[in-house]
């Protein structure tokens, strides 16, 4: 069974500064906006936007932080996998992410005791 998504521009009258709705259908699901749907369900729904409609950079921030550890493992491969036409950059603290990752970058922030 498949899935559905829409895009839709939340106010037509005034495009350039209207923000858009993400309106997605799970199988087995209603078709309802993104973000009511649980993290894990956002995060492999921004996955499938993805493979849809290629980007050559793509910021994600912290896109698996609801997945449990054999879930972050299969974003991981997926953003792997198209890591040859898109260039991800991806904030997390996941250690499964940062394993995967070709290039790792730490930032920090100092504080006392830390």
């Amino acid at each position: 069974m498949d899935g559905n998504a829409k895009i839709e521009i939340e106010d037509k009258k005034d495009p350039l500064n209207s923000g858009i709705a993400i309106k997605v259908e799970p199988p087995g699901k209603k078709l309802q906006n993104m973000m009511l749907l649980s993290g894990g369900e956002r995060a492999f729904t921004a996955i499938a936007i993805l493979k849809l409609n290629p980007s050559p950079f793509c910021v994600l921030d912290e896109i698996e932080a609801a997945l449990d550890d054999v879930n972050v493992a299969r974003v991981a491969r997926y953003l792997q996998n198209y890591s040859e036409d898109t260039q991800f950059l991806i904030i997390t603290h996941r250690k499964g992410t940062m394993e995967t990752s070709k290039i790792l970058y730490g930032v920090t922030m100092e504080e006392n005791g830390v």
